[in-house]
């Protein structure tokens, strides 16, 4: 229970006793209430229905976007799964989508992808400005580090690889880079997979899920 709960809970308990000793008591445990520290985690914060935010996103009031891909067999059956959440942790979408015939790779950049598309979509339909700052966490450094670190060296090259070769999944690379381009204030984050981060764990559960559906057996 949060420390300010507990200290108006007692201010009302205080205001319905009026004995010396009540109002003694109550008073002294209004003191231990606010000698308490609360202690900050790293996804600590505003809980909106079963996901904590993070704390980096609740300091700049942003949105959250999480993604996963997941594939029975490389290249298979893959699929991916994406949530948001607004700056109070209040969950706006959980979605997923498969692929009969495809790669792990694909599916995380699909993911991804598709979160950011969902976020706009989301903005636009409540004429909010597409300058609103969001976090994306996934835990492919393929995602994270293929848009911070290689496409700009590749736009520059003409999408090419430093061995001139194309970039594999290029089509991807280019629909992620364009919106990246329409929402200038997102931050993109690398999280440890399956290390306890509800969000990204309950991602992956939405790509699984989807393949259960689509009768995909497990590999």
């Amino acid at each position: 229970m949060k420390k300010k709960t507990i200290i108006n809970a007692l201010i009302a308990l205080e205001a319905v006793h009026t004995t010396d000793e009540q109002k003694a008591a109550i008073d002294l445990l209004t003191e231990l209430a606010e000698s308490i520290e609360e202690r900050e985690s790293k996804t600590a914060g505003i809980s909106g229905d079963e996901f904590g935010v993070p704390k980096e996103a609740l300091d700049q009031n942003a949105f959250t976007l999480y993604s996963d891909g997941a594939c029975r067999g490389n290249p298979g059956p893959g699929a991916w799964g994406a949530l948001g959440q607004d700056e109070t942790g209040t969950l706006l979408f959980e979605i997923s989508g498969i692929d009969f015939r495809t790669t792990n790779n694909r599916m995380e950049l699909e993911g991804a992808i598709k979160a950011v598309e969902t976020f706009i979509d989301h903005l636009e339909e409540n004429d909010l400005p597409l300058t609103t700052p969001v976090f994306l966490y996934s835990d492919s450094k393929y995602v994270v580090d293929g848009l911070e670190k290689w496409v700009p060296g590749w736009k520059n090259r003409g999408w090419k690889k430093a061995d001139k070769k194309t970039p594999e999944n290029l089509e991807l690379w280019q629909r992620l880079d364009a919106l990246k381009g329409r929402v200038p204030q997102i931050n993109l984050r690398w999280v440890k997979g399956h290390a306890g981060h509800p969000q990204n764990e309950r991602c992956d559960q939405l790509a699984n899920i989807a393949l259960d559906e689509a009768g995909v057996a497990s590999s």
